[in-house]
């Protein structure tokens, strides 16, 4: 669907016709910043959905703490059941961030758990911008922190049709390039299995179909939506798209390229704490770097990869790293839900982040890029 179509037996009603004229029009005139006043319960979610039908533009909607998010999320869905609503809050369950205190010289190692269901629902997000415009995403403050390159994100992804050339082997390379893993037994998110000329991927945006090709010779012979849990054929496909297990995903001649700079850096950061007399340091860097770099050319992945993200991704030193407003197009439409709270608490965690990044530099833990 290319339009938004608002689902709703109630009408506008006392100002918020004017409200939502207003809005429309200022949007139109090229407003950069509006405001909407209103009391608890006087309709401003109601007043929002009639905007974004009016003007049709994918959506950001931003809130302050995850179970705001979560319920507009829900609000929208009911107003807007035909089009893609989506929840992208921070995937950690647990989360200590990697830092140190250099007045009790401690170092806090980065410790943390991952939900798989939000994780799910992120990807859901990321994917639905590239393959449509009726997107509504609800995001919290965690849509300000780094992500992948969305060029490179929506470059690596693969298509597949039936009667495309490609060989079973070929499409298998492609998958594990873009971080999935076989497993023929344990059938979960981000895996793909094999049996005979079938290959069953489960894509990382995905919670209970999977994607079926079937290959005769050198040639893609069907495509198909299953059920994960029964195997039952839901529909055939002309097209499917499987977008990367992961938002830092490069392709192997930019991870090469980037590699060799992190190893530059290291290199001249090294030779600048050894000309200052801090050989702790020094030694530090390079060790820290060098386990980085190996995890990275052997599985793709390390812990704390986005400290790498910059470099990665290719941009140039002190450019703003790419975050979920990246993904979304140039003419994309912006709530901030409770404003008084949201941007204060965007400008601290931005300060914050920004403040504990600082002592890992200077101490040898980090390298400038990060």
């Amino acid at each position: 669907m290319d339009h938004f179509e608002l689902v709703s037996p109630f009408e506008p009603m006392g100002d918020q016709p004017q409200a939502i004229e207003e809005l429309a029009d200022g949007l139109k005139k090229g407003y950069m910043e509006q405001t909407l006043l209103g009391a608890t319960g006087s309709g401003k979610t109601f007043t929002m959905a009639k905007v974004i039908e009016k003007v049709n533009r994918p959506t950001l909607v931003l809130a302050h703490n995850k179970t705001l998010a979560a319920q507009l999320c829900s609000e929208f869905k009911e107003f807007f059941p035909n089009n893609a609503v989506e929840y992208f809050v921070s995937y950690y369950d647990y989360y200590q961030p990697e830092a140190y205190i250099p007045t009790t010289d401690t170092y806090i190692e980065k410790d943390s758990a991952i939900n798989d269901e939000i994780d799910k629902l992120r990807h859901s997000a990321t994917s639905s911008l590239f393959e449509r415009r009726d997107v509504i995403i609800v995001a919290s403050v965690s849509c300000i922190y780094s992500l992948g390159d969305p060029a490179e994100y929506q470059k690596l992804t693969v298509a597949v049709r039936p009667g495309m050339k490609k060989t079973r082997d070929e499409f298998i390379r492609e998958l594990i390039s873009i971080s999935y893993d076989r497993n023929d037994i344990n059938f979960v998110r981000d895996k793909f299995r094999v049996r005979g000329d079938t290959v069953e991927v489960f894509p990382a945006s995905s919670g209970e179909k999977a994607i079926r090709v079937e290959f005769f010779d050198d040639e893609i012979d069907r495509v198909s939506e299953i059920n994960v849990l029964t195997g039952e054929l839901l529909r055939a496909l002309n097209y499917a798209a499987i977008f990367p297990a992961t938002h830092y995903a490069v392709s192997d001649d930019k991870r090469e390229a980037a590699l060799a700079e992190i190893e530059n850096e290291m290199k001249e950061r090294k030779a600048y704490f050894e000309s200052c007399g801090k050989l702790l340091e020094a030694q530090r860097i390079e060790e820290r770097t060098k386990y980085d770099l190996e995890m990275l050319r052997e599985i793709g992945f390390c812990s704390g990869v986005e400290n790498y993200s910059r470099v990665l991704s290719g941009r140039a030193p002190g450019s703003t790293p790419y975050t979920l407003l990246d993904y979304f197009p140039k003419d994309f439409l912006l709530f901030v839900d409770e404003s008084h709270m949201t941007l204060p608490q965007v400008r601290a965690m931005s300060g914050g982040d920004a403040a504990r990044k600082r002592n890992l530099v200077e101490y040898g833990f980090r390298l400038p890029s990060a």
